[in-house]
């Protein structure tokens, strides 16, 4: 049985981890250095850094902060926000990322995806979906860009197919209806992507306790569970997620 994986995500904003609900009136979490390095301690099996204002304000990802948080994190961590091309994920690895990932940039020039992985390889290239449920069909997800601001045609199913097939290693799938509400993931999204790639599928948006964590990976297929507002704030840590979720017969790196 594959070992399942717990994922703290660190939304970052004028250098600081901030967590809203839909992806809106934000709130300060702390600094993303120290933070990361807590959840380090605390056995997290990986990090994400997301600057999540970094496409609508057209500024690229600190690199600086990249370097930093490799000093001082001790797990692989992945980082985004505002990614344009290749080159920069080459230096962003170079840097200390494990792993890059892209969403707007990858919607407005999908040969990002098939550059990336041919330069660093499959592993280290994540598409972020930013997936809102359509208006038109219950059923059906559509793919949101620029942090989720501003809505496509692309059917999120169907890019994920796309992505894989060009060279994508992994997909962050990020509900924009059940962000922050602490309401449960969405897992007819969760199981439809991963029902529909052969490549791992990182379930976030909607943690709230830990059964939320267990729903994810037994109905909605994930291989990762994302979190952040239930860590963030101090409802739960790491340790007791993984010892919850071992209780439950799920297999974890305690």
């Amino acid at each position: 049985m594959l070992t399942k994986r717990i994922i703290p995500c660190l939304d970052v904003k004028d250098g600081r981890v901030v967590k809203g609900v839909n992806f809106l009136n934000l709130r300060d979490a702390g600094d993303p250095v120290e933070l990361g390095a807590r959840y380090s301690r605390e056995g997290a099996d990986e990090l994400v850094f997301l600057d999540i204002t970094a496409t609508i304000r057209r500024k690229k990802t600190i690199v600086d902060l990249v370097r930093e948080v490799a000093r001082n994190v001790f797990i692989p961590f992945t980082v985004g926000g505002g990614i344009c091309d290749a080159d920069q994920i080459d230096l962003l690895l170079r840097s200390g990322a494990e792993k890059v990932s892209v969403n707007t940039a990858a919607v407005d020039n999908p040969d990002i995806i098939k550059e990336a992985a041919q330069r660093v390889g499959n592993q280290c290239v994540v598409l972020a979906i930013d997936a809102r449920r359509s208006q038109k069909s219950s059923e059906k997800w559509q793919v949101c860009v620029e942090a989720g601001s501003k809505p496509t045609e692309l059917d999120v199913i169907e890019w994920a197919q796309q992505a894989e097939q060009m060279g994508a290693g992994e997909i962050l799938l990020t509900s924009m209806d059940a962000d922050g509400t602490r309401a449960g993931y969405d897992n007819a999204l969760n199981h439809a992507v991963s029902s529909a790639v052969n490549i791992p599928v990182i379930a976030s948006g909607g943690a709230g306790k830990l059964e939320h964590l267990y729903d994810a990976i037994s109905t909605g297929g994930a291989d990762a569970v994302l979190m952040a507002s239930i860590t963030h704030f101090g409802d739960v840590n790491i340790k007791q997620i993984k010892q919850y979720l071992a209780g439950r017969g799920v297999c974890v790196n305690l």
